[in-house]
């Protein structure tokens, strides 16, 4: 099974061959809390773990992935809240940088703006939003307790459900002849509200 078709920093695949488990907890952790989610492949990453612990040798056990997945996107989604609390206001006059951009963080304030609190727990689905979703949250003032019940409710779903999506096609012998045609459409998909909204504010924007 290959994905050589894939980016390197898409290669799920790849990167569970040589982290395993750790390394999968650490990118669904470090994907909200340290703000470095806009190029880390989350959704990619959790269906290949899925259909990887289908496969006659999985690389983990399919209880050990449900219970460890969700546990390390809550966590990561707490820090990222803990930070926007801290920063506030000065967050959003952040210069940008190689692994910053400023317009990620204003993608998600119109996301919150739009979907009030249920915007923690529906950005999980959201590459990009879902990064800065958490910090947002935190900058707002969002109320810790609001916060906790929808982090725990968006990292379960996220975290059991695009896992198991990749267990249960698993055995499906289309899917595990096409991985890569599997995951670029996952990528693409992931995408598609990110560039929904582009559009929408570009053709909102007065002609110059």
């Amino acid at each position: 099974m290959t994905t050589a078709a894939l980016p390197a920093f898409m290669d799920s695949t790849t990167l569970l061959g040589a982290f395993g488990l750790l390394g999968v907890l650490i990118i669904v952790f470090a994907e909200t809390a340290l703000l470095l989610g806009f190029f880390l492949p989350g959704d990619s990453l959790l269906f290949t773990a899925g259909l990887l612990a289908a496969g006659a040798a999985p690389f983990a056990p399919l209880w050990l992935l449900l219970v460890t997945i969700p546990v390390a996107a809550v966590l990561g989604d707490q820090v990222g809240y803990q930070i926007g609390r801290r920063a506030g206001p000065s967050l959003y006059k952040r210069e940008d940088s190689k692994f910053f951009r400023r317009s990620h963080v204003e993608k998600a304030q119109a996301f919150f703006e739009k979907y009030g609190a249920r915007t923690v727990a529906l950005a999980r689905f959201v590459p990009i939003v879902r990064t800065f979703t958490p910090t947002v949250a935190g900058a707002s003032g969002m109320r810790p307790r609001t916060f906790v019940i929808y982090n725990l409710l968006g990292g379960v779903l996220w975290g059991t459900g695009v896992t198991l999506l990749g267990y249960s096609l698993g055995g499906v012998p289309f899917v595990r002849d096409h991985i890569e045609l599997i995951l670029v459409s996952i990528v693409a998909v992931s995408v598609l509200p990110v560039l929904a909204h582009l559009i929408r504010q570009r053709l909102r924007q007065p002609a110059r």
